[in-house]
């Protein structure tokens, strides 16, 4: 058996155990402060040498293959993933995995589909998987952070919420400003993040592109397309996600779902 490979890739990996140190730093630091977190890190670390190492084979496998299967069937694991996480976050929205990982398929899906309709990117595996794990990851924050707001704020404004229930209100025009401030706060970071890229830090796409010896000039330009997937993919991600959530938390009488908002 040729095992070549296994000596590339373990020559490979010096660079990244060599820059452990500043985790080992980090560590002493959580020991020393008593900060209990010591323990977490290293496992943390380790479980990313773990992930980020199988599914650099997974990614060369598929790459291999050059079969459009192989695309849909990562993103959909990643769409997967991210809306369990996602719902993680938002436990106490009803179904809150499914409603988030619908949501991310969709805002992805869509931001996806127009990029290869307006042939930015190629539909390979080497330009589609990259880019959807960009845009998954990214909607899964926003839509894990707008799902946990909209329900919280609902329960604190529950007697507002219930007066404009009481004079008529459909449930969505009861909770409009409960939906615009989930909004508003979930996409900030996205947007303040577009506002600042190049100026406070260097983006990861582009990063790795000037340091894989493209010319600064095409990875300024393949950072504009990703800053515009990014901000599209997520804010179409979290408005359905207000779309679908929402009605789980009335009755088909127009009322609260009281069960809903009496977990903390």
């Amino acid at each position: 058996m040729d095992w070549e490979w296994l000596v590339e890739f373990l020559k490979g990996m010096l660079k990244p155990v060599a820059a452990t140190v500043v985790v080992l730093l980090a560590v002493l630091l959580s020991y020393f402060q008593k900060l209990g977190l010591a323990g977490e890190m290293v496992y943390s670390i380790l479980r990313a040498f773990v992930q980020l190492s199988v599914i650099g084979f997974v990614l060369q496998f598929i790459f291999n293959q050059q079969n459009s299967g192989w695309i849909l069937l990562a993103y959909l694991f990643m769409v997967s993933v991210a809306g369990y996480t996602a719902g993680q976050r938002a436990k106490h929205v009803p179904r809150g995995k499914y409603v988030a990982g619908a949501s991310i398929l969709a805002g992805t899906a869509v931001t996806m589909l127009l990029l290869v309709l307006l042939k930015v990117f190629p539909f390979t595996p080497r330009y589609i998987i990259p880019v959807a794990g960009m845009m998954v990851g990214n909607a899964m924050t926003v839509t894990g952070v707008t799902m946990k707001r909209l329900r919280d704020d609902i329960k604190i404004q529950m007697g507002l919420v219930e007066t404009a229930l009481a004079l008529g209100a459909t449930p969505r025009q009861a909770t409009l400003q409960q939906v615009k401030r989930a909004l508003v706060i979930s996409l900030s970071p996205v947007l303040d993040n577009a506002k600042t890229v190049g100026l406070i830090s260097l983006p990861g796409a582009m990063t790795g592109l000037i340091m894989g010896g493209a010319s600064p000039i095409e990875a300024i330009q393949l950072q504009i397309v990703v800053m515009n997937m990014l901000i599209g993919a997520s804010t179409v991600s979290s408005i359905m996600s207000t779309y679908i959530c929402w009605p789980a938390f009335f009755t088909k009488a127009y009322q609260l779902e009281t069960t809903v908002f009496t977990s903390d």
